[in-house]
């Protein structure tokens, strides 16, 4: 079942989506930021915050978040640890 990972002001990602989660200093980032800029494929959900981290899905969606990536690391991997304790119970 796909969990959904909060990314900042109530915004959520599908974490079955996610490919990775990078930081937006990198120029190659910068580079496939402008190359969508004004188009579907980008997502900005800093809420006119700055851009802490670059969310790249397998939908080739990238999604801005305000948050720092070892935030978002670090939600998703507790999602998963929450969804594995499930799975030893039952």
């Amino acid at each position: 079942m796909a969990k959904l990972i909060n990314i900042g002001f109530g915004n959520v990602v599908n974490s079955r989506k996610i490919v990775a989660v990078v930081s937006p200093d990198a120029a190659p980032v910068k580079r496939m930021i402008q190359s969508i800029k004004g188009t579907r494929e980008l997502i900005d959900a800093t809420q006119g915050r700055k851009t802490k981290a670059v969310i790249v899905t397998s939908d080739d969606y990238l999604v801005l978040s305000a948050l720092q990536p070892e935030t978002i690391a670090r939600r998703f991997a507790e999602a998963y640890d929450y969804e594995e304790k499930e799975d030893e119970h039952e």
